[in-house]
């Protein structure tokens, strides 16, 4: 493609970044909003196919795409917009400012990443893990050139869906017709060798040979022969990496030898769990001495399995015999920007949106069984810095608290949450960062409880706190004001709540833009506790404005717009126009169904909506049916 091409009249491509076996990626510019952005265009397919096979690849391109698009997370790429342009298919994203992870080795050298770095960026991957497995999403295709880590230190997962577009185009780790295979086996788990059948424990595989490469330099089999790395894959147990590298924690060695078990059940369960590892792991190796948790770790043995497994795996499929190795780690086809100049801003637009327990604090990192009991080490003597083994314990303690939340035990989230505000304000200070981070985790169990007064007056003093020393327009201050606005809701208050939001709507607009996904939220509160204080009229408007502009910025079946669609919906129904709300009731209806599932719980209240809509217009039959399909779609959850 021309560098200067324009496609579909929007995004200008401006200079190749990067191209890989599927395509190529180029830093372009949005037109319409004025902003620097990624574009993957995947290979022309040429004349071969047959129009049908098109038609199906085309909608599975698009399937594909959405479900990439309704990620929102701090370590997921964000999708912004998808299509196809003169027969070339293409994916807008983000513009990442940083380097792959098969960067980074390249450029050490190919020697091991330090220890904290690789605990930290181990710790990310397995949460973002564990956000995209509980959306039943399985990237397929996990390794280092997938993997971006930012200036800032955050790490990134990329290509989310195109593994399984490639297997339609043929562009897989499968023979091409030329007997030349596409990728490298060193990541590829055994039941993909075997028979391509996958779960997120394929995932948790893949991850384990990236781990196993970041803390010792080479992946678990090294070989330059494609046919002996499979086979190591299969039948080989790995080297421990401490051989390798002693300094490595015991607990993280055990958890990538767990990670790389040949039987998918002989694996951590999920991704969460493996945060949970991780972390402990962290605090152990950061606090020079071991932390003993009362539970036992699960998984296997910690030594290498006695020998091969009992049940042989199958035997390597004939499409594997003639493959090339290729390079570990292939640096080529990710969108990699390079360094900003001085002066410009890195074209980072993802919104840290992550499903943990709060917006303003961790995301969920640990899973399933009872908190351990951490006893805190001695303080230091007076006027000297608290001891790291001391911070280490308090973040083991404070991801104690995030797990009990992501397991709806809001008591005991709230009780340990309020025992680690307490001594990271005896040792931090009241202002420190990380006090406000655990007080805002203890409102927000509050919240989840009920208790929306002594969560608005949490709230309200993490707040003020941080923007004394943040700035009122700092992003954790306004994080923590709308959450005031919430909680002023909640309380009936919304005449409180509607000036706050006001003010709140032009400090976001100030601050970040009037487009930005934040700025959008705090709009959508304004919009809602009009509707509450009964301004219908004036609701509607600022639905219908949020659900346009998120719509532009977001796509059409983002989760956002999706929530102002409906919010549109609600006020349209309140002013008893049940004929539009029955319309957009429906849109909304589907496009969750589409995107997560139909027995998703937000798609099954959107059929909720759909029903009552139709009670409403006299539809009686109609709504039956739709509470009829809720009902049984319920009683497959179990």
């Amino acid at each position: 493609m021309a560098e200067t091409r324009l496609i579909q009249g929007r995004y200008r491509l401006l200079d190749l970044i990067g191209r890989g076996g599927m395509g190529e990626v180029w830093r372009a510019l949005d037109e319409s909003l004025g902003r620097r952005v990624a574009v993957k265009c995947l290979k022309p397919m040429g004349q071969q196919r047959d129009p049908s096979f098109m038609d199906v690849l085309r909608e599975r391109f698009r399937r594909e795409a959405r479900v990439a698009a309704s990620l929102q997370h701090r370590g997921v790429t964000v999708v912004h917009d998808f299509g196809e342009h003169e027969g070339v298919l293409y994916l807008v994203m983000e513009l990442l400012e940083g380097r792959n992870l098969s960067q980074l080795l390249e450029d050490n050298e190919r020697r091991p990443l330090p220890v904290p770095d690789v605990l930290d960026m181990a710790g990310q991957l397995a949460v973002a893990l564990a956000y995209t497995h509980d959306q039943g999403i399985v990237h397929r295709d996990l390794k280092p050139a997938n993997i971006m880590r930012l200036a800032d230190g955050s790490v990134k997962i990329c290509d989310f869906g195109i593994a399984r577009l490639g297997h339609d185009i043929d562009f897989t780790a499968r023979l091409t017709g030329t007997g030349i295979a596409m990728g490298t086996p060193h990541y590829m788990s055994p039941e993909q060798i075997a028979d391509g059948s996958v779960d997120h424990r394929s995932d948790l595989y893949s991850l384990g040979c990236v781990l196993y490469e970041l803390a010792t330099g080479a992946p678990p089999f090294h070989h330059d022969d494609a046919w002996a790395v499979l086979v190591g894959h299969r039948d080989t147990p790995p080297e421990p990496p401490r051989r390798h590298r002693p300094e490595i924690p015991e607990l993280f060695e055990r958890a990538i030898l767990d990670l790389l078990a040949k039987d998918p059940e002989d694996r951590p369960r999920d991704a969460s769990d493996l945060a949970k590892r991780i972390a402990l792991a962290r605090a152990t190796w950061g606090a020079g001495q071991p932390l003993v948790p009362e539970w036992t770790l699960p998984g296997p043995g910690a030594g290498l399995p006695a020998g091969l497994p009992a049940r042989r795996p199958p035997q390597l499929p004939d499409w594997a015999r003639h493959m090339t190795a290729g390079t570990a780690a292939d640096p080529a086809g990710r969108a990699v920007a390079r360094p900003a100049p001085p002066g410009e801003a890195a074209a980072l637009t993802g919104a840290w949106t992550g499903g943990g327990a709060g917006a303003g604090g961790l995301t969920g990192a640990w899973a399933g069984g009872p908190a351990p009991p951490l006893a805190a080490p001695p303080l230091a003597p007076a006027g000297e810095p608290p001891p790291p083994s001391l911070l280490a314990a308090l973040a083991v303690r404070h991801t104690v608290g995030m797990s009990l939340a992501l397991q709806g035990r809001w008591e005991e989230a709230g009780r340990t949450h309020r025992e680690v505000a307490a001594e990271r304000e005896r040792v931090l200070g009241p202002d420190h960062p990380d006090t406000l981070v655990t007080r805002y985790e203890v409102a927000y169990a509050l919240g989840r409880l009920g208790r929306w007064s002594e969560a608005l007056h949490i709230y309200r003093e993490v707040a003020d706190a941080r923007g004394r020393t943040l700035g009122r327009e700092h992003p954790d201050a306004l994080a923590a004001r709308y959450e005031v606005g919430i909680s002023l809701g909640r309380l009936g208050r919304s005449a409180e709540a509607l000036a706050l939001y006001r003010a709140l709507v032009d400090d976001r607009t100030r601050a970040q833009g009037p487009t930005d996904p934040e700025t959008l939220r705090a709009r959508h509160g304004l919009g809602v506790n009009l509707g509450r204080l009964g301004r219908w009229e004036e609701a509607l408007a600022e639905a219908r404005d949020v659900s346009t502009l998120r719509e532009r910025t977001l796509g059409p079946d983002h989760p956002d717009t999706l929530v102002s669609c409906r919010e549109v919906a609600v006020a349209l129904g309140w002013l008893g126009n049940w004929t539009d709300a029955l319309e957009l009731y429906r849109r909304v209806a589907r496009a969750r169904e589409d995107v997560l599932g139909a027995d998703h719980p937000d798609a099954l209240a959107s059929l909720g909506d759909e029903a009552q809509c139709l009670e409403q217009l006299g539809r009686r039959e109609e709504a039956v049916e739709l509470y009829r399909r809720m009902a049984s779609a319920r009683r497959r959850q179990g």
